[in-house]
């Protein structure tokens, strides 16, 4: 089953066995396991001149900060029920300036593609 990638994520997600969820997500987003079990791939990171992932099994009442931000990919186990937790967002800018991105992420990955 091919993977589900977001780019704004809904409260409350459903994945069923087999099912993954892709999506960019910025430091300090927090995911909570309401129900089931899945597997975290967090963003990669560099050690030396090797890129590596970390895999967590996340169970039903865990909740996982994400220390860095970048593409994570939730692979669900059992069937589950989770949400996304972003960091809180500066104010909001005022109407005289052009509204910006407010994940950096997002913003870093719009100016690559030009979108």
């Amino acid at each position: 089953m091919s993977p589900l990638t977001l780019d704004r994520l809904p409260d409350t997600l459903v994945l069923h066995p087999g099912q993954a969820l892709r999506a960019s997500l910025d430091p300090a987003t927090w995911i909570e396991m309401l129900e089931g079990c899945a597997q975290l791939v967090s963003p990669p990171s560099w050690f030396g001149d090797t890129v590596f992932t970390a895999k967590t099994v996340l169970n039903e009442g865990d909740v996982h900060r994400l220390e860095r931000g970048g593409w994570i990919e939730l692979s669900a186990l059992t069937p589950v029920r989770l949400r996304v937790h972003a960091p809180r967002q500066a104010a909001v800018a005022p109407a005289s300036r052009q509204p910006t991105e407010t994940r950096p992420v997002m913003r870093l990955v719009r100016l690559l593609t030009g979108t």
